[in-house]
């Protein structure tokens, strides 16, 4: 099955065809480790983490490198170490495995790799070095910076001209730039800043060159597929491929074949949050690490997958009760087909032509719906054995359904809890029996108390905690 993607650069769906089919490469900027993540820096983790999932089972686990990267040196780090009286690497370690929990907790597979800018300071100032030898970027006053009217491709991933860029700038922001658009690739630290040496001057990089000289150095150039979300287009990985472009040779400058940074580019859309976008600078935003203490991690990850990644998708209370109430009905299912085997999983066809069209998730999730009813209406074993094995199989393409059933519905019970409601049932059912109806309906009530909310059905009943219990 042939996988076909929005390409951002090329601005229409093509078909995904990687360099090598043996080692099929995926990078997706990754957080700034200064503080928590808010369930927007969590969409396109879920959102790649499909991709991820999918490259996988087209191409084999063995043959996809999937790299995260983590930015561990920026003014926000400086400011939190000096405000603590810390070294950076106290606040970017707690908070990097923080966000690592956070993902996880969202279902979110481990990259392959997880290359951090500390860690890649030598590969950085390479990059930075064979772009200045090429001649597209110059020093000035401990900077050096990117001369974009070297680059004339500038601007072609956000569909902005170069020169109406060069005209519109209003001010020069830096007199010891050449024009107003180059941007930074080495600054200078301040005082009590950490630093790291270069052949023009201590300091520290820019954001745009870290992870283009990361992914060099990490993954080679051209990787297969760049991603990220849709506020990073302009300028963070316009100035990407004008970095990654440059650095190599050949780079297109003197009537040269321009060379490949990324083959593919996918963005996910905003997450909105009432009439807004979900932003720290806003304030309104909703950190992943007090989420997931109060809704299962499950559930935030089909809320972040019910609408396609390209599209905003709007954040409330509603999506959230409607996404709990959809994963009840799967888990219910599931439960109650508990004793069916399962054989080898295999994505079932319509959830593998669903994700191969752009990801489209709503479509897929509308596939497992009907894996579900199918399942419910089986009719023989044979039927149940495959009906139960496509739809775990879809839930796993998903990222979604790996967990007991019961364990789904009893989640946030304690040990006595759950034996006190255990008991309660046993007497309801022994009541129910004897037909003592008046017993039935106080143990009921008591359970009601608890919290608890009772399902009947042909194999006895089973409970869950209600929801925000």
């Amino acid at each position: 099955m042939k996988l076909h993607i929005h390409d951002t650069l090329k601005r229409e769906k093509v078909e995904f065809v990687p360099k090598k089919p043996e080692r099929v490469t995926l990078y997706v900027c990754g957080p700034t480790v200064y503080s928590y993540a808010h369930i927007g820096n969590a969409r396109p983790v879920v959102v790649f983490d499909v991709l991820f999932r999918l490259l996988r089972n087209l191409y084999g686990e063995a043959h996809v490198v999937y790299a995260r990267n983590i930015t561990d040196v920026d003014d926000k780090i400086n400011k939190a170490a000096s405000d603590q009286g810390v070294d950076i690497s106290v606040i970017t370690n707690r908070f990097a495995d923080i966000y690592n929990a956070d993902m996880r907790a969202l279902g979110a597979l481990e990259p392959t790799l997880q290359p951090r800018v500390t860690h890649n300071m030598e590969a950085i100032v390479r990059q930075i070095q064979a772009i200045m030898d090429n001649g597209h970027a110059y020093a000035a006053e401990g900077h050096v910076l990117f001369d974009v009217e070297s680059y004339r491709a500038y601007g072609a991933l956000s569909n902005r001209s170069l020169d109406d860029m060069i005209a519109g700038a209003r001010v020069e922001v830096a007199p010891y730039k050449k024009n107003p658009q180059d941007f930074v690739l080495w600054k200078p630290s301040k005082e009590n800043e950490p630093e790291w040496p270069a052949p023009w001057g201590a300091g520290r990089p820019g954001w745009h060159i870290e992870c283009s000289a990361m992914i060099e150095a990490n993954l080679g150039l051209p990787i297969d597929i760049h991603g990220g979300g849709h506020d990073l287009i302009f300028p963070h990985h316009e100035n990407e491929i004008a970095q990654g472009v440059c650095a190599q040779h050949g780079h297109g400058a003197h009537g040269h074949a321009q060379p490949e940074y990324a083959r593919y580019w996918m963005h996910n859309g905003f997450l909105n949050f009432g009439t807004e976008k979900m932003s720290k600078s806003l304030g309104n935003v909703k950190l992943v690490h007090e989420m997931i203490k109060e809704t299962p991690g499950e559930v935030l990850r089909l809320a972040l997958l019910s609408a396609h990644y390209r599209a905003p998708l709007d954040w409330n209370g509603d999506l959230l009760d409607q996404t709990r109430a959809r994963l009840d009905g799967l888990y219910g299912t599931l439960r109650k087909f508990a004793d069916v085997a399962v054989r080898e999983v295999v994505t079932p066809a319509g959830v593998m032509e669903a994700l191969c069209d752009d990801l489209n998730t709503p479509r897929a999730l509308a596939e497992l719906s009907a894996l579900a009813r199918v399942l419910e209406t089986a009719e023989t074993e044979a039927a149940r054995i495959m009906a139960k094995s496509d739809l775990l199989a879809a839930g796993l393409a998903l990222g979604i359904l790996q967990g007991d059933a019961d364990a789904w519905f009893k989640a946030g019970a304690s040990e006595d809890l759950t034996a006190t409601v255990e008991g309660l049932l046993a007497e309801r059912a022994a009541a129910r029996a004897a037909k003592n109806w008046a017993e039935s309906d106080r143990i009921r009530d008591a359970l009601n108390a608890l919290n608890v909310e009772v399902m009947d059905g042909p194999g006895g009943a089973s409970w869950k905690l209600k929801v925000g219990a």
